[in-house]
């Protein structure tokens, strides 16, 4: 799908994670980090979220679990060290495929 993670980029998020199982399996982080990615870079609703991302109800809890624990934070900066900048990250890669 469009503007989902590059795989250099999932390598740089995937570490600041939190990795805490409880009694249910988790979804896949990266499936659920394109959804909430998908929804804040359309502007759409969470109930919009296309079922390629799974659950809206999923991608939402965890969005406000995350912003709560200052993960957030933390993956903003390990993509600063990466070197991808934030609104490459937020508003898709238009700059890198223009040769910037």
């Amino acid at each position: 799908m469009r503007y989902e993670l590059a795989d250099y980029e999932w390598v740089a998020i995937k570490p600041m994670l939190p990795n805490k199982p409880r009694g249910v399996p988790r979804v896949n982080d990266r499936r659920v980090l394109n959804g909430i990615f998908w929804v804040l870079r359309s502007g759409a609703p969470w109930r919009d979220l296309p079922e390629a991302f799974g659950p809206h109800t999923t991608c939402y809890n965890r969005f406000v679990r995350w912003r709560r624990a200052g993960v957030w934070g933390r993956i903003m900066d390990a993509l600063a060290v990466a070197g991808i900048g934030q609104a490459e990250c937020v508003g898709g890669r238009k700059a890198r495929l223009q040769g910037s």
